[in-house]
């Protein structure tokens, strides 16, 4: 097979959804993982496969990567772009311990784990193209940003940096290579409750780039990340943030 497979964690709406498309028509087929998948999903060719997994699941991690597997016969492409924040906001001095561990637990054990093992999959299978293969993790500016009513959340995509940074020292021998894309704000239904927030800080000018950025600007992104043009970075981060990352005075 000389098509490139591509799992996309989160695959089926939002981010993951506009990666999902993204890819698919510049030629990968496609393994769309969620928690809850549908039928079908607008959008993608027929030959996708939809995979029910939660990533904070051992068993599911694996049955993802068995079932790509299966279809396709080899992973090129991990976009890790599940992730949750916390069910309800709270101050950090009220933070519980059941928040805490499921944001982790699927933020960042899942990712972890997951990695591990798609990584151990690259390792085995002979190079398509230019190398053999490319790990994206989806971050976000809350890696660097303090918001203290999910405190959970921000260490969550903090650690999410460092496992960019760890994977892609052990595997850049190897011709994987591992990026982190950190958006800001996207509009999709993990922003839509704190809608008024953002676009109070937009109109403030907080945004050098003042609008929301959309799932899409993402896409584009993991796109340049998973062909054959970036091949001698990783570990690298790139803010895709509307220049929210630059210090101001």
């Amino acid at each position: 097979m000389d098509r490139r497979v591509a799992i996309i964690t989160g695959g089926t709406r939002g981010i993951g959804l506009a990666c999902a498309r993204r890819l698919a028509a510049e030629g990968f087929a496609i393994v769309a993982a969620a928690r809850s998948v549908p039928a079908s999903v607008e959008g993608l060719p027929e030959d996708t496969l939809l995979v029910q997994a939660d990533i904070a699941r051992t068993q599911d991690r694996q049955s993802l990567i068995d079932a790509a597997i299966t279809a396709f016969g080899r992973i090129d492409l991990l976009v890790n772009n599940a992730g949750v924040a916390p069910a309800r906001r709270t101050d950090l001095l009220e933070m519980t311990e059941d928040s805490y561990d499921r944001v982790m637990d699927i933020n960042v054990r899942g990712t972890l784990f997951l990695t591990q093992i798609t990584a151990n999959v690259m390792l085995k299978q002979q190079p398509l193209f230019k190398k053999r293969g490319t790990i994206i993790n989806i971050g976000s500016c809350s890696a660097e940003v303090s918001s203290v009513s999910r405190g959970e959340y921000c260490v969550s995509k903090a650690a999410v940096g460092m496992i960019t940074k760890l994977f892609a020292d052990r595997l850049a021998g190897c011709g994987i290579y591992v990026h982190e894309i950190r958006p800001g704000i996207i509009e999709t239904d993990m922003t839509a409750g704190v809608r008024e927030k953002y676009d109070s800080l937009i109109e403030k000018g907080v945004f050098p780039i003042a609008r929301w950025g959309n799932p899409e600007d993402v896409a584009n992104a993991v796109s340049a990340f998973a062909g054959d043009n970036f091949l001698y970075t990783t570990g690298n981060v790139v803010d895709l943030d509307g220049g929210f990352h630059i210090k101001r005075l």
